[in-house]
């Protein structure tokens, strides 16, 4: 009893050292971030086993940040039996479609997972997993927050065990001379491959008919991973198109297939 009081008082000294950065932080609609406080959605159990936590694109055309918000809730309700608790996080400057926004700037919906950004939601993820104390966090992101997620696999190695990128614009140099772009300075994931821990188990997926971001991207990523002996796959979405891989069942498997692990 005196090592589990011990453990818990760490992990509330913790949360504590961070500090909390939202007037009224919950860890259930709103969670501090270094220095900016993030809206969030929680799903499924409070008393979880696992984590999943969903990180939503840039959604360039404009528009609230919540189209992630039902499938996270929809992954709560199917895998209710195995003690899953499903956040959907919004990431710096994005609205919640209810009025409020996460504080910080999304930067014009462009160029916008610089390192600052990325340790905000990794802080974010920290401080839910301290109060929460899954035995296993895996991270799901899409596109923008597909390069967030895999960046925080190198950044913040004890963050998660495992995460599934979908449309990830996993080689930001290649995706941006691609699309005839001009040079982004936000964090490459690719250049983050090295600090990834060799325990991780990582699912990549792109829809085939993807216009934006090609599956090469994240073919090219997962094969950086592979030479270093990391567990990782990369997996085709048939008929899928970029904004819709994400509420995909290829997408849900994946995690399934993680959790099982």
């Amino acid at each position: 009893m005196k090592i589990l009081f011990s453990i818990i008082l760490l992990l509330n000294t913790a949360i504590a050292a961070y500090g909390a950065v939202c007037k009224e932080e919950d860890f259930v609609a709103k969670v501090s971030g270094y220095s900016e406080c993030l809206l969030m959605r929680q799903y499924g159990s409070t008393n979880p086993t696992s984590m999943v936590v969903w990180l939503h694109g840039n959604i360039s055309s404009g528009g609230s940040a919540n189209y992630h918000f039902p499938i996270a809730q929809k992954f709560a309700l199917d895998f209710s039996s195995e003690s899953i608790m499903s956040v959907a996080l919004v990431r710096p400057g994005y609205p919640d479609g209810n009025g409020e926004y996460s504080s910080g700037s999304d930067n014009g919906r462009a160029d916008n997972w610089p390192r600052t950004v990325i340790s905000e939601v990794g802080t974010a993820i920290e401080r839910l997993r301290i109060k929460y104390k899954p035995k296993t966090l895996i991270l799901v992101g899409h596109s923008g927050g597909a390069a967030t997620a895999a960046v925080l696999l190198g950044m913040k190695p004890t963050l998660a065990e495992s995460a599934v990128l979908v449309s990830c614009p996993c080689d930001i140099i290649a995706w941006r001379v691609g699309r005839r772009g001009s040079p982004w300075n936000s964090e490459n994931p690719i250049l983050w491959v090295n600090t990834v821990p060799a325990s991780t188990k990582v699912i990549a997926l792109t829809g085939n008919r993807d216009g934006t971001t090609s599956p090469a991207l994240a073919k090219d990523y997962i094969k950086e991973l592979q030479a270093r002996g990391i567990d990782a796959i990369f997996i085709s979405i048939p008929d899928a198109e970029h904004r819709d891989a994400l509420g995909t069942t290829a997408v849900s498997d994946a995690i399934a297939r993680l959790l099982k692990r």
